[in-house]
């Protein structure tokens, strides 16, 4: 699979680290970046170009790593077609694909170590869409109608 990963610098040294995994795997990894340590970036910079790529098609899933993961995960969803998720525990790294169709983990490198991260990179790499149950995929529908405006978000 084709993921994209990107981080600043509160999960710059993680991220080598993950996408080394996930070459391991067997996945084409894309690195948008930081590709410098700068204790003065931004997560948007890096959760923006991961979030594009997955939007476009260009990648199959993302991977966004900040300090806590928050920042990571509310700048990623700002993108329509993205389902970002913040995940530090495997249940909800695969749970999220399985049921929510996530294709954007984000992950808070202050939060949780590498061991944990790895194990979190492979849940998530590791589900797939439960798409022959109705109600997630009704779930879905509904999501994308919010994103769409074609229902009442209140």
């Amino acid at each position: 699979m084709k993921v994209a990963i990107g981080a600043d610098h509160g999960g710059y040294e993680l991220k080598s680290d993950l996408a080394k995994l996930l070459e391991g795997l067997g996945h084409e990894v894309v690195d948008k970046g930081a590709h410098e340590y700068d204790a003065e970036d931004d997560f948007p910079d890096f959760a923006s170009p991961v979030a594009a790529a997955v939007q476009s098609g260009e990648v199959e899933r993302g991977i966004v790593i900040c300090g806590s993961g928050v920042g990571a995960a509310i700048a990623a969803n700002k993108y329509p077609g993205v389902r970002a998720g913040l995940t530090h525990d495997t249940y909800s790294a695969a749970q999220g694909v399985r049921h929510d169709d996530m294709n954007v983990m984000c992950l808070g490198a202050r939060v949780i170590g590498v061991a944990l991260a790895e194990d979190l990179v492979k849940s998530f790499m590791g589900a797939k869409l439960e798409a022959n149950e109705p109600r997630f995929l009704r779930r879905l529908e509904k999501v994308t109608a919010i994103e769409n405006d074609q229902i009442s978000r209140s």
